[in-house]
């Protein structure tokens, strides 16, 4: 029997839930329905959903986004809109889960005062939204009906595939009802193919001369001991080598900016639950670049469905000048395109990162998307205005901060 959030739990959304603004006491959404907050999702139906989804996204497995939720700074306490079969549909005549999108106010995510409601940010860069591959185009139908039922009039979906069948889906059911999406901004980043012969692949991006002076930068390392890779999959094993990831993390330049995951309680705190229950399910692995016993580089991999997620990547920076994060990342290359269960993986790296970029060719393109929630509606425009605007205001910020950097 499929599990049903209990509807008691179930909470009811308001004007607070859409503007970021608390309502009257007493006050309803303006349609007067309801949507769950995320954690009153259940866990066996999204993980269901999550083996039936019409597109792998690692970042939103339920042991993922469930312990982001739970504990990581600034994305805890969000809201899901959750698309559910009808009864009779499916084959053991119970309702099942076939779309869920975890979402925030437009306020929460961009301090926007407008109806809309903003895919939740899953501490990662990817937020395709899983949907039912079955019955893709109705969960999205459902999803859109449940954010006009809160009162939104447009959903934003962030760091979306825009090229995969669940943005098709969208598209499809927009066409139908006379709208269309709106592109924000889009980028293209690394993805691996990893359905052809490492060896090959590797010669065809980085070349006979840079593949030579890798290998000698090998050969320093192993002054300092044999190297080994080393992949930890069972959960004991994850815990263990997710705490020399962060121990190598947070000794490099993530530490000197402050984002390493080990600063932040709630962050570390989320890391540590999510990854080893991941491992649990086959979707979490932990790769480790070692000379000798000493590790010199650590990434976090998630796996779902065909695709890997290399989510981070920590170095011990004393070992700079031999690339430790290349090496290793040479390594998992070979190791993905030997796993037969591994057709892509998906770099999740900005556009044009100057160390996976050369070594992953396949490109992968990523956007942020507008859903118009009904045909003509000024207040979509209003909104997709205001969201153009602060885009243009940052990248004006973004550019004077560079040239005051410079003249200093």
């Amino acid at each position: 029997m499929v599990e049903i959030a209990d509807s008691a739990v179930v909470a009811r959304t308001s004007m607070q839930d859409v503007t970021g603004k608390r309502p009257q006491a007493g006050a309803a959404s303006p349609e007067g329905e309801a949507f769950a907050p995320l954690a009153a999702v259940a866990a066996r139906p999204w993980r269901a959903l999550a083996e039936r989804a019409i597109e792998p996204n690692g970042y939103y497995l339920p042991d993922w986004e469930l312990a982001v939720n739970a504990s990581a700074t600034g994305r805890t306490g969000v809201s899901a809109l959750s698309a559910w079969s009808e009864a009779s549909s499916a084959q053991d005549g119970a309702a099942r889960l076939i779309g869920l999108m975890p979402v925030v106010s437009l306020w929460r995510a961009y301090r926007i005062p407008l109806p809309a409601l903003v895919s939740a940010s899953p501490y990662g860069t990817l937020g395709t939204p899983p949907l039912d591959r079955d019955m893709a185009n109705d969960a999205v139908s459902r999803l859109l009906v449940e954010a006009r039922n809160a009162g939104a009039h447009a959903l934003i979906l962030r760091d979306v595939s825009l090229d995969g069948a669940a943005m098709n889906a969208f598209g499809e059911v927009l066409r139908q009802d006379g709208m269309r999406p709106r592109n924000l901004q889009s980028y293209v980043r690394a993805c691996l193919d990893a359905t052809r012969d490492a060896d090959e692949l590797l010669r065809d991006a980085l070349g006979a001369k840079k593949l030579k002076e890798l290998r000698r930068q090998r050969h320093r390392l192993a002054e300092h001991g044999a190297i080994s890779f080393d992949v930890a999959r069972r959960p004991d094993d994850v815990a263990a080598a997710l705490e020399t990831f962060l121990r190598l993390e947070a000794s490099g330049w993530k530490a000197r900016r402050g984002t390493a995951l080990m600063q932040d309680d709630g962050d570390a705190g989320f890391i540590r639950r999510a990854a080893p229950a991941l491992a649990e399910m086959g979707q979490c692995e932990i790769v480790t670049l070692r000379a000798g016993e000493m590790p010199v580089a650590a990434a976090i991999v998630l796996r779902h469905q065909d695709r890997a997620f290399y989510f981070k990547l920590g170095v011990d920076e004393r070992f700079a000048k031999l690339s430790p994060g290349v090496q290793l990342t040479l390594d998992l290359t070979r190791h993905l395109c030997a796993d037969p269960a591994i057709a892509t993986a998906d770099s999740t790296a900005s556009a044009d990162h100057p160390m996976i970029n050369p070594i992953w060719r396949g490109r992968f393109a990523i956007g942020d998307v507008l859903i118009p929630l009904r045909s003509g509606d000024p207040v979509v425009s209003l909104i997709h205005a205001a969201l153009t605007l602060r885009r243009q205001v940052r990248e004006f910020a973004r550019h004077a901060a560079h040239v005051i950097r410079d003249r200093t």
